[in-house]
């Protein structure tokens, strides 16, 4: 089955419930479990406590806050493989493209599967140019699964 899962993490509960079916997945065949995530600023705004849906920044978050809320979305990620009785095999946290990220990491890692959460924090402009579990699905040389 799958041996080496990629997960885009954003803090988002749809990408929690990604990483959660991939647990189960994990858990089923034996497979290590990648995560990935991208702070964005939205995503920061999110991690430092704003309220559900918030998706404006009127200020960029500073580097600090960026590692802050990084870690903490992360440090998210590995409580709920915890819960599930999973290991984290690696973590990737850098900046840019979340897309880009998650298909850089799967290919670094010959990842047979990848996946997402349907509809994370991204803004409005994911309706133009669609989400990053569509352009995940586009771009991946291996299997995708989208989750609600």
């Amino acid at each position: 089955m799958f041996k080496k899962i990629v997960v885009g993490l954003d803090g988002s509960e749809t990408s929690e419930n990604a990483l959660r079916a991939a647990c189960d997945l994990a858990h089923a065949s034996g497979s290590k479990i990648y995560l990935v995530h991208t702070p964005q600023p939205q995503t920061v705004a999110f991690a430092m406590g704003a309220v559900t849906g918030y998706h404006a920044v009127t200020t960029m978050p500073s580097d600090a806050e960026v590692v802050a809320a990084a870690q903490k979305v992360i440090n998210t990620g590995k409580a709920i493989a915890q819960e599930f009785g999973q290991d984290i095999t690696e973590t990737h946290q850098r900046r840019g493209n979340p897309v880009d990220e998650i298909i850089a990491c799967a290919e670094a890692c010959d990842a047979d599967l990848i996946v997402t959460g349907r509809r994370g924090l991204g803004s409005i402009e994911t309706l133009i140019h669609g989400s990053t579990a569509q352009g995940v699905a586009h771009k991946a040389n291996c299997a995708c699964l989208t989750v609600i």
